[in-house]
């Protein structure tokens, strides 16, 4: 038995890449399956993106054309959104690899969702960590920015190893780290 992540919900909209497709376009291909072709143009991703994502066993044709082009499910464009979410998530192929098959290995289905649980909680535990420190950069980079615009009133024949002793700014007003830090040893 295969168990496929996540479950598409009608009218849910797929946004990958410069293309949005809509749940309702996706699923107005219905059950009829999609060339590897129409599943790039629908996901964004490249051909060769989802032969690699078909030698890691995350995506599997259904079947082959009488041409020999490899056929996927509709649901494979949401199999697809999974895998570019991971990936933008910071997991490597090789993780979301390891995802799925931990996942489809599940005994049951309440132990299957524990541990994606545990994983996205963990995940968002680190996400909301990484923009605490983007906050704190953007502070910084915005006070930099204001310490530096006082920089086109100096003398144009100072030399920069004056810098250090600014006479521009306030005796009290050290300068930030990303300023401070260009003069220090």
């Amino acid at each position: 038995m295969t168990i496929q992540l996540p479950i598409h919900r009608p009218g849910l909209a797929l946004v990958r890449g410069p293309e949005a497709v809509s749940g309702s376009e996706a699923s107005a291909h219905g059950d009829k399956p999609l060339r590897v072709g129409d599943l790039a143009r629908l996901t964004g991703k490249t051909v060769r993106a989802l032969h690699l994502y078909e030698q890691l066993e995350l995506l599997e044709p259904i079947d082959r054309s009488k041409g020999g082009f490899r056929l996927y499910a509709a649901d494979s464009v949401t199999r697809v959104h999974f895998i570019a979410k991971l990936q933008d998530l910071g997991f490597s192929l090789s993780d979301i690899r390891e995802i799925v098959r931990s996942w489809s290995a599940s005994g049951s289905a309440p132990g299957a969702m524990a541990r994606m649980r545990d994983l996205y909680r963990a995940k968002l535990d680190e996400t909301r960590a990484q923009v605490e420190r983007l906050r704190a950069l953007e502070v910084e980079l915005a006070a930099s920015l204001d310490y530096l615009e006082t920089c086109d009133t100096c003398d144009p024949n100072r030399l920069i190893a004056s810098c250090c002793a600014c006479d521009q700014h306030g005796s009290g007003e050290a300068p930030p780290e990303l300023v401070a830090g260009l003069s220090a040893q």
